[in-house]
């Protein structure tokens, strides 16, 4: 995590003073019931969303419904990056039904929430449109959620949307809190991301990076095949 951060303005734009992200059901049986995105892309984004938070000091909240009996844990990909952190199981679709999860976001001091989740009908619009109701702004992270067809995430969509919600996604909001290229403390970070999450951008600064500047080739890991288990 960043320790430091330039403040930026505000004026109606998202700072990592200003916001807390959720992140809400990003669990295997929400998932296998997505068919409007490509779902290894939903799961992709998602990663961009939380290691920017991570980078940028975002407080972040994260929540599970009926783990055991039915959605599995949250993704491990995405416990990875927050590994200390116990995501708030609850039993309500609705998240802003959940006291503790409420409890967790006014912890934070935020009334701007960027909030990701599947599914779009129930477990993103839901709480959106009631957490608009309660005085908070919601930046709803379209490319980190999904549906079980396009009809159900494009209505949901125009449902918060006209409760006043914000579709934004994961690059956008990851780009608004960095902001300024000179902003040195945060940019490493945000170009280790954009190389590894985001594509033929990732690559063409690959490229630049190489080719043009003559820094040397990205390393990774190299890669061990996992031994068998006895």
């Amino acid at each position: 995590m960043a320790q430091t951060h330039a403040k930026l303005s505000e004026k109606g734009l998202l700072t990592p003073d200003n916001c807390v992200v959720t992140i809400i059901d990003l669990q295997p049986q929400m998932l296998f019931g997505v068919s409007n995105f490509d779902r290894q892309s939903i799961i992709n984004n998602n990663l961009v969303l939380a290691k920017a938070a991570k980078v940028f000091g975002v407080p972040v909240v994260l929540s599970t419904v009926e783990t055991k009996s039915f959605s599995g844990n949250m993704w491990p990909q995405i416990q990875a990056v927050f590994p200390k952190q116990e995501p708030i199981e609850r039993s309500s679709m609705n998240s802003w039904d959940d006291k503790n999860f409420v409890s967790a976001v006014e912890r934070t001091g935020r009334k701007k929430i960027v909030l990701s989740g599947l599914w779009t009908e129930t477990c993103v619009a839901l709480p959106t449109i009631q957490a608009i109701h309660d005085n908070y702004e919601v930046y709803v992270v379209e490319d980190c959620c999904g549906d079980v067809s396009q009809l159900a995430h494009d209505n949901a969509m125009k449902r918060v949307v006209q409760a006043g919600a914000k579709p934004v996604t994961a690059l956008s909001v990851m780009l608004e809190w960095q902001r300024d290229w000179a902003l040195r403390d945060t940019y490493d970070a945000v170009m280790d991301i954009v190389k590894n999450h985001c594509g033929a951008y990732g690559i063409g600064v690959e490229y630049a990076y190489t080719m043009v500047h003559g820094a040397p080739p990205t390393k990774y890991l190299e890669y061990v095949i996992p031994t068998a288990k006895k």
